[in-house]
């Protein structure tokens, strides 16, 4: 699986697994750069996927809120039935 198609949970569970290596002293010193810049694209992908996350909530919110506020204006709704 390519990094970039790796999901948030994905690329978390890596890390964790990457980190266990290093603290367990599993790594052999020619992989320990690799693991390092490994974990490094993983970091990077994970604020990515963090950043349009906040983008993507604040974007709903905002339109929700302009909803309500527009329901506001137009009064409460009418006592008739939508049919």
């Amino acid at each position: 699986m390519a990094k970039k198609d790796r999901s948030y949970s994905e690329a978390v569970a890596r890390l964790d697994e990457i980190l266990r290596l290093i603290e367990d002293g599993d790594v052999d010193i020619d992989a320990l750069s690799g693991l390092v810049a490994e974990a490094a694209e993983l970091v990077t992908l994970c604020r990515q996927k963090i950043t349009a996350a906040e983008m993507q909530v604040r974007e709903i919110t905002e339109r929700l809120e302009r909803e309500a506020a527009e329901a506001e204006k137009e009064g409460p709704p009418s006592d008739e039935p939508p049919f």
